[in-house]
């Protein structure tokens, strides 16, 4: 089963993780508008696309293929208070593929290589892009009025609402998309989007014209991966359902087959099977947390949330998936 991954960040080495174990034919597609950290030191300093959430992707499919050493020396960062401080060993290597290669796919495919995982891992992009958002609540005399910030890290920490986000390439042109990703999507058996910080990891696919209409014409299975909670500053005070309103305001054209959510993490799980339903698909709700570590996602459990939305076997027989209990 050809599986592909959208997101970034600490939501998309989650999604991996447990995607791991359902089919080793994995593809991850990940987020290139990071402006924070190290990521946003090299893109800055370099101009290439920001490495931080790549090198997420790497690290994931690393201790998931027996890497251990390779997963913990690719996250492992510089301290000290030099020009090194702060930087990501994996940053710098994917930066150093970058430049001696001129070609993003062919650096990442170089590095899969070079680490020896089996999955494989695209920009969404292969330009590093700029997040714009629209944002309430910054004016006291006016809370409803609307105010842009750009950036990622702005809008991931902004004080007030996240109303909506769009992309800028470099010119301030439409974002042009990875051709790999957009053939990726295309042939995919299934496609899971989520969880991650929803306005600046997980929309921005939708957001870049070649990659949106892909998801919507793929036959793929499509599943969403909801947040176990709302994050502050991006979709505090959001219930479940309301994450899926403000993707289809941000994509009404895509229809998905399952939305995959914690159990405990829904108040009302009526209203989420509701808002399910009126994207195209089924709620599938499971204890997906992890129980010792709060607000992360547990990779077995998922994957076994993962393989009831998609009518899979113990064995990985399909059973019907998301698709045939719906009819469609």
């Amino acid at each position: 089963m050809r599986a592909v991954a959208l997101g970034g960040g600490h939501g998309l080495h989650a999604t991996l993780s447990a995607v791991r174990r359902v089919t080793p034919d994995v593809t991850a597609i990940v987020t290139v508008a990071d402006d924070g950290g190290s990521s946003g030191r090299l893109r800055r300093e370099l101009g290439l696309l920001p490495p931080g959430d790549l090198r997420q992707a790497f690290a994931a499919f690393a201790a998931e293929d027996g890497g251990t050493l390779w997963a913990e020396v690719f996250q492992h960062r510089f301290g000290g208070d030099g020009a090194l401080a702060g930087h990501a060993v994996g940053n710098l290597l994917l930066a150093g593929l970058f430049e001696v290669l001129g070609d993003p796919v062919a650096a990442l495919d170089e590095a899969c290589r070079l680490m020896g995982v089996s999955g494989r891992v695209l920009p969404m992009s292969p330009e590093p892009l700029e997040i714009e958002g629209q944002v309430s609540g910054l004016d006291s005399e006016d809370p409803s009025a609307l105010r842009t910030i750009r950036g990622q890290v702005a809008v991931a920490s902004t004080p007030g609402q996240v109303q909506r986000v769009s992309l800028r390439a470099p010119g301030g042109r439409a974002p042009l998309a990875c051709a790999e990703a957009v053939e990726a999507v295309l042939n995919a058996d299934v496609v899971f989007l989520g969880p991650g910080s929803w306005f600046t990891s997980v929309l921005p696919h939708l957001l870049v014209p070649g990659l949106h209409d892909a998801l919507v014409k793929t036959s793929a299975t499509k599943v969403l991966v909801l947040n176990l909670v709302p994050q502050p500053g991006e979709t505090a005070g959001f219930s479940p359902e309301r994450h899926l309103d403000v993707l289809s305001e941000h994509a009404p054209d895509l229809r998905v087959d399952a939305v995959i959510a914690d159990r405990d993490s829904v108040p009302d799980p009526a209203n989420l099977r509701r808002a399910a339903e009126r994207l195209g698909g089924r709620a599938h709700l499971g204890a997906v947390g992890d129980p010792e570590v709060a607000g992360r996602h547990d990779p077995d459990a998922l994957a076994r949330c993962m393989r009831e939305a998609l009518g899979l076997g113990r064995g990985g027989e399909h059973g019907g998936g998301a698709k045939g209990r719906e009819g469609q």
